[in-house]
């Protein structure tokens, strides 16, 4: 959607930001191996002549640069008001450990801003922010951030994210046999401003239907880049608990042949098990956060009661399968 210029205009101080929403995708590399490291830098790389930053420890772990995307649109809203916004979205990959990808894109918008649009160089400086005509009705941005019922001309997460995956996938330097059938799942997530003197919270965390959560996150500062982390360490465990926890409903363990679940368990045993390593790279002052996902519904206590049946029935098998 296109509107005017504003050119000539003198600098204004930026109003505060108090709404950060995004959406992130998590899936299996369409790809027999994993990835090393050289190969996984050059499949998120975005540009030629783009370093791409390998880091090692406490696993291999890939991101891509921001990518950033011109939006002139509405925002989203629960009651369907209209509330435009210019500015940016900035979108990005990760593959960790050569074998999960997520592609996630999110924005912060601020409290108001000017009734009249800026020129386009004002908000390609402000990467990442989007500024509502007028004052932004945040609770009703929020709530339809999180719906899944866009309207014509609405902003789009889901199709941007879609865009920068689809690019991805299509490198052909993947051989698109996975080493097992898995769904992608999309985590949608809001953050709003706590009030003073209140720490970083997490609100809520819901499953949507078989592959959409939704996540509402409330953070003291404004700090957009720390909550967008949290999120992705979010769905990619969200998604390995999730994908863990149908192959193990598939393979029928404990009520068919023991060699037969087990062939069928094999893959998580050599793809999965080791992936699990919850808030390894979030910002030390949401790390808090992970202890209420922990309590509840308790994401790790139910990972490792999964990964303890797997090996109590390989353990089982092998005894079974020893010689008189």
């Amino acid at each position: 959607m296109a509107g005017p210029l504003v050119t000539g205009e003198r600098p204004q101080r930026s109003s505060e930001p108090v709404l950060v929403f995004g959406e992130v995708h998590t899936c299996l590399l369409p790809h027999r191996q994993a990835l090393n490291g050289c190969d996984a830098a050059n499949l998120l790389r975005w540009r030629a002549d783009e370093r791409v930053p390998i880091s090692e420890r406490p696993n291999l772990y890939i991101r891509s640069s921001d990518v950033p995307t011109g939006v002139d649109c509405h925002l989203p809203t629960a009651s369907g008001a209209k509330t435009r916004a210019v500015g940016t979205v900035t979108a990005h990959a990760t593959l960790t450990e050569g074998r999960l990808l997520q592609v996630g894109a999110h924005c912060t918008v601020t409290a108001d801003g000017p009734g009249q649009r800026r020129h386009w160089g004002y908000y390609l400086a402000r990467t990442g922010v989007l500024e509502p005509f007028g004052t932004l009705p945040v609770r009703d941005v929020a709530d339809g951030c999180l719906s899944d019922g866009l309207r014509p001309g609405d902003l789009d997460l889901r199709a941007i994210v879609g865009r920068s995956l689809t690019r991805v996938l299509r490198n052909s330097t993947l051989d698109r046999q996975p080493p097992f059938k898995s769904q992608t799942t999309r985590l949608r997530w809001v953050a709003l401003r706590a009030a003073d003197g209140e720490g970083p919270c997490l609100q809520q965390f819901t499953l949507v239907g078989n592959t959409l959560r939704t996540a509402e996150l409330r953070l003291p500062t404004n700090i957009p880049t720390a909550a967008a982390g949290l999120c992705h360490d979010l769905a990619l465990h969200d998604w390995l608990l999730t994908t863990l926890v149908k192959m193990v409903q598939r393979s029928r363990l404990g009520s068919t042949d023991g060699r037969n679940a087990l062939t069928a368990l094999r893959p998580a045993v050599d793809h999965l098990m080791h992936l699990w390593m919850p808030a390894a790279r979030v910002d030390q002052t949401l790390r808090p956060l992970w202890e209420v996902l922990e309590r509840e519904p308790g994401f790790t206590r139910q990972w490792q009661l999964l990964v303890h049946r797997i090996r109590d029935q390989l353990a089982l098998q092998t005894v079974t399968d020893l010689p008189p």
